[in-house]
């Protein structure tokens, strides 16, 4: 009997879940391997039951921390899937900026309204595995998709996926990528972020803005270091590093400028 399979949708834009959608020579082997009984971007039949829940977005407000409690209770296997989920991803962002519920009152009252307030209750925007247990872990912005189908069949055959414990400096250093911090100067957060896209971002000229996460064991006061000796000012540099990583900054305890 083929395993059951639901996707959930906390705080996030659901882009990770297109990303398995656009899949599309892949997902008649994905669909022939696991049974798929929630999907609300591809399907309208929905079911209570499922092995494996893939979970996207953020936890960030108490009705998200009950449901993810949940399907905790009900999968035997929970994925954390996209930036979002992984560490909090770019809704953490609000974290830095202030966290008592005064502040969220205030934050509610100015989106929705003095009604919206009391029908919009909101928290720390947390990643998944801050409430729960979590198994596996696909970090990214959106995710990249060989990982995503590689930990799919890793799972179905129980066998350990890749783990991605190096920056992205070794995968430019791999694929002959100039440096984008050397060479122009420009702001890039791949020597502290956790390595697993292919550098995709700097092999197109662009920088690394960090939405696989930190690495726990980063030299970030050489980071910045470096990056304020390439004339990045330091607001510039904290506001580099709580783009998506709000919540792994204070997780890890990372001193920003």
């Amino acid at each position: 009997m083929k395993p059951t399979a639901a996707f959930f949708s906390f705080t996030g834009c659901e882009g990770c879940q297109l990303a398995l959608l656009e899949c599309e020579d892949e997902l008649l082997d994905i669909l022939s391997a696991i049974d798929v009984v929630k999907f609300r971007e591809a399907m309208s039949e929905t079911s209570d039951t499922y092995d494996i829940a893939f979970i996207e977005g953020s936890i960030s407000t108490p009705h998200d921390e009950e449901k993810i409690k949940k399907i905790r209770g009900v999968a035997k296997v929970i994925i954390a899937f996209g930036a979002c989920a992984a560490t909090g991803g770019l809704n953490a962002i609000r974290n830095s900026m202030g966290s008592d519920e005064d502040y969220y009152e205030n934050l509610r009252e100015q989106a929705y309204g003095p009604v919206g307030v009391e029908h919009f209750r909101s928290t720390k925007a947390r990643p998944v595995h801050a409430v729960v247990p979590v198994d596996l872990t696909i970090p990214g912005c959106p995710v990249d998709r060989g990982q995503l189908l590689e930990v799919i069949e890793s799972v179905l055959v129980g066998r350990t996926p890749r783990q991605f414990n190096h920056p992205v400096c070794v995968e430019c250093k791999l694929n002959d990528t100039v440096c984008v911090v050397e060479a122009y100067g420009q702001m890039c957060m791949g020597p502290v972020t956790r390595a697993g896209c292919g550098a995709i971002c700097p092999g197109r000229g662009d920088t690394c803005e960090g939405c696989r996460g930190l690495l726990p064991d980063g030299n970030f006061a050489s980071h910045q270091q470096m990056l304020a000796e390439h004339g990045n000012p330091p607001e510039e540099i904290r506001l580099r590093y709580l783009m998506f990583n709000a919540y792994r900054c204070e997780e890890l305890g990372v001193p920003l400028p």
